[in-house]
């Protein structure tokens, strides 16, 4: 007679992907897969939950056999990777966004630009001195007005000299009431909506799924991962996270190279 299976203490486990649930190489270990199946054999859904707009995410999804949902550009998309279709997008208000860049140009002087445009298919423009992240796929331009010709999902900042904590900090000071200020990640300081974050997306995605925050098991590395912390019940850092999302965890575990998620899973499996 087959022992049944262990019931899950929590009824959805939110994994951000960069620095989470990938590797360095964009890949996900044989370890943490085991982890996530158990877990959701067990009776929680997974949702991935990651700043990269769909364009950029769908890949990883197809390539883990992902069929649930996924909240994609930091909360602005809603997306079903099973049957590869937009469910939700909010998008930047442009003139609002371009507001926002002068005030923060008026006090750090020229950026380095880059904007996610809207859609299953939305481009990322890249402007001339913005570094990308990576080999992801990315459309070069030289001329500003070719940012606003098509509704947009965020706008990436660099700046020459700044930190990205100095950057984020000035942007918000500046421009944090016409614009959210994030940082994703190394180099990735993004402006959004107001008011838009993984929070946002998370909970549209798991009202579709007849759950709640209290229901939550949430795993990220930055600090566009502190709302997503603050939202579900329960926040699990990455040892390789920024020090401002560890300040607010729950706890923190291994790293992302050392399998941190599948820890935690595996003790609460156990």
């Amino acid at each position: 007679m087959r022992a049944p299976v262990p019931a899950f203490p929590y009824r959805l486990i939110a994994t951000d992907l960069d620095g989470t649930l990938l590797r360095s190489d964009e890949s996900v270990s044989q370890r943490t897969r085991e982890a996530l199946a158990a877990a959701t054999a067990a009776g929680a859904a997974h949702i991935v939950v990651t700043g990269r707009a769909v364009p950029w995410t769908r890949h990883i999804l197809d390539d883990l056999g992902y069929q649930g949902l996924a909240v994609c550009g930091q909360g602005a998309q809603v997306y079903d990777a099973g049957e590869h279709r937009l469910l939700t997008s909010v998008t930047l208000d442009r003139q609002l966004a371009g507001v926002a860049l002068a005030k923060i140009e008026a006090e750090v002087g020229p950026l380095y630009l880059a904007a996610s445009r809207d859609g299953l298919d939305g481009e990322v423009l890249v402007g001339p001195g913005y570094a990308v992240t990576g080999a992801l796929p990315a459309t070069p331009f030289t001329d500003a007005s070719d940012l606003w010709t098509a509704p947009l999902n965020k706008i990436y900042i660099q700046h020459p000299t700044l930190t990205d904590d100095e950057l984020t900090e000035v942007a918000h000071q500046a421009a944090g009431g016409f614009v959210t200020v994030t940082m994703a990640g190394e180099g990735i300081v993004e402006l959004l909506p107001l008011g838009l974050s993984k929070a946002t997306g998370l909970s549209l995605a798991a009202r579709r799924l007849g759950l709640k925050a209290v229901d939550t098991l949430a795993f990220g590395d930055m600090p566009n991962d502190i709302p997503m912390f603050a939202w579900s019940a329960r926040g699990v850092a990455m040892a390789n996270a920024h020090e401002e999302l560890k300040a607010v965890a729950n706890e923190v575990t291994s790293s992302n190279e050392e399998d941190g998620i599948a820890v935690v899973l595996e003790r609460l499996l156990a």
